[in-house]
């Protein structure tokens, strides 16, 4: 599927078929298992085999995002801008792009990793993280480790939400 395939059409899609073993449907390699992948119509194809996010039940995987604006057609991702404030901020909005997708809100986020470049950032994105998640009742509990990401990446955030 090319990155415009993918950007035009149901977002939310579930494999074609679950064939697992005979009695136990989505149990083999094949089968889905009631996962399904959510991709934003704002965001790009994944530059290897993984999905945005993943919703198994009231489960939701949101892969790490990244500071890239939203995808145009057949242009490469764009960073939103060289400093970790713009970056953060699109980091967020693209895990709440997410989120959306699959009909969560940051409400049901039980859990964050961030991951940055330098232990320097960690009061500024902090600062960017509070403004955004001001609203959100109870904050979601939070891991923050400090990693190489491709140049020019400044952040990364994961999040795992539990849907009633």
């Amino acid at each position: 599927m090319s990155e415009n395939d993918e950007m035009s059409g149901t977002n939310v899609t579930e494999a074609a078929s679950a064939t697992g073993r005979a009695g136990a449907p989505g149990a083999g390699r094949g089968g889905t298992g009631g996962k399904t992948a959510v991709t934003p119509p704002t965001h790009a194809s994944p530059p290897a085999r993984f999905s945005h996010g993943v919703r198994k039940g009231g489960i939701l995987q949101v892969a790490g995002q990244v500071g890239f604006l939203p995808a145009a057609p057949g242009e490469p991702p764009a960073v939103a801008g060289p400093t970790l404030r713009e970056q953060t901020r699109q980091t967020l909005a693209n895990v709440e792009a997410v989120l959306t997708e699959a009909g969560a809100t940051w409400d049901d986020v039980v859990m964050l990793r961030v991951y940055l470049t330098d232990v320097a950032h960690f009061a500024e994105m902090n600062e960017v993280y509070d403004a955004y998640l001001a609203d959100v009742a109870v904050p979601p509990a939070r891991t923050t480790v400090y990693v190489g990401l491709p140049q020019g990446l400044l952040v990364e955030i994961d999040a795992l939400a539990v849907l009633d």
